[in-house]
């Protein structure tokens, strides 16, 4: 179908067709943006390469709500993928069952909800470190103006892209498709918390990204067996630092404060994703930071210093510049 590609397809026909399928054999990553998803993209295409299953990626990076056609058109497109296939895209969450499909298992992955947001305000503006031009190819029409604005005329002015509805960016990703899901609230934040009970697998937490990959691997051994140790392959680690923002500066306390206001809702749902990560650790033995949330964030915003993991997520096809890590 238009938009999706399908990869592994026939590597996974040889290797499932006289098997039974494993459970589950319907995954769907619906990977928030700038929450480390290009990294686990990068391992999921190794993987599908490895494991032979079908690995359903999309052309489509900018179009998160989708209408009521939309979502039954995308739901059969992913529904009739050959199994067992992964399917990741950015997207909010949709129901299958509304519309009759069998309902997948989801997992997805988010981060410090300011720390989300800085890293993609700098993106957009300045890109990351594979090419000096990466941000002008990434957003062209931005006028001078606005791609040097400062970050704290942005947030203490009120600017539309440092206050809400925009700055309401990870819990739609689990509330879903209703319009109401985009409404910072009490009702967005209570139906992404059931969600993320009902229909997540699980939820990780990027400061904590080989925890997760760990997790994945324990409950997804025929997606992501050896994950981890492909991750910490220096050639991979070498790759995903390419990946990271870069000209981030630290907007002043102050700002701070105010954006943690008017984020609320987000870090209220962040806190409650950590707090059933670290519960998943400990009953699978994995050593845990304290789960109760300080009271205030804890912003590590990353120096310069600090930004070698790979947190970044470029939303377009990344292919070629990976091409000879992905046929190793």
């Amino acid at each position: 179908p238009a938009g999706e590609r399908h990869g592994g397809g026939v590597l996974g026909c040889r290797l499932w067709g006289t098997q039974v399928l494993p459970f589950p054999s319907q995954v769907v990553y619906n990977r928030v943006g700038k929450c480390g998803s290009r990294t686990v993209v990068l391992l999921l295409r190794i993987l599908s390469e490895r494991h032979g299953f079908n690995l359903v990626t999309s052309d489509i990076h900018n179009k998160t709500r989708l209408t009521k056609n939309e979502q039954m058109e995308l739901i059969k497109n992913i529904s009739t993928a050959e199994q067992p296939y992964l399917f990741t895209r950015h997207v909010h969450f949709l129901n299958f069952s509304r519309f009759g499909g069998e309902q997948p298992v989801y997992i997805n992955i988010i981060r410090d909800p300011v720390n989300r947001f800085l890293s993609n305000y700098f993106f957009r503006r300045f890109g990351d470190w594979r090419g000096e031009q990466n941000h002008m190819i990434r957003t062209p029409s931005m006028r001078q103006e606005e791609r040097y604005l400062d970050i704290n005329i942005c947030i203490l002015e009120n600017y539309p892209e440092c206050s809400n509805p925009r700055l309401f960016y990870i819990i739609p990703y689990f509330c879903g498709q209703h319009p109401r899901c985009r409404e910072p609230g009490e009702w967005a934040l209570e139906r992404a918390k059931l969600n993320v009970n009902e229909n997540f697998l699980l939820v990780g937490i990027l400061e904590e990204l080989e925890d997760v990959l760990l997790l994945l691997e324990r409950f997804l051994p025929h997606y992501f067996k050896d994950v981890l140790s492909i991750y910490k392959n220096p050639e991979h680690r070498k790759l995903g630092n390419l990946t990271v923002t870069v000209k981030k500066t630290v907007p002043s306390p102050e700002a701070i404060q105010i954006l943690y206001q008017r984020m609320r809702y987000e870090y209220e749902f962040y806190y409650y994703v950590k707090e059933q990560f670290h519960l998943l650790k400990r009953k699978f033995g994995l050593k845990s930071h304290s789960s109760k949330p300080p009271p205030k964030p804890e912003f590590f915003i990353p120096s310069p210093l600090e930004t070698e993991e790979p947190i970044d997520d470029e939303e377009q096809d990344d292919e070629k510049w990976l091409e000879d890590i992905y046929k190793r």
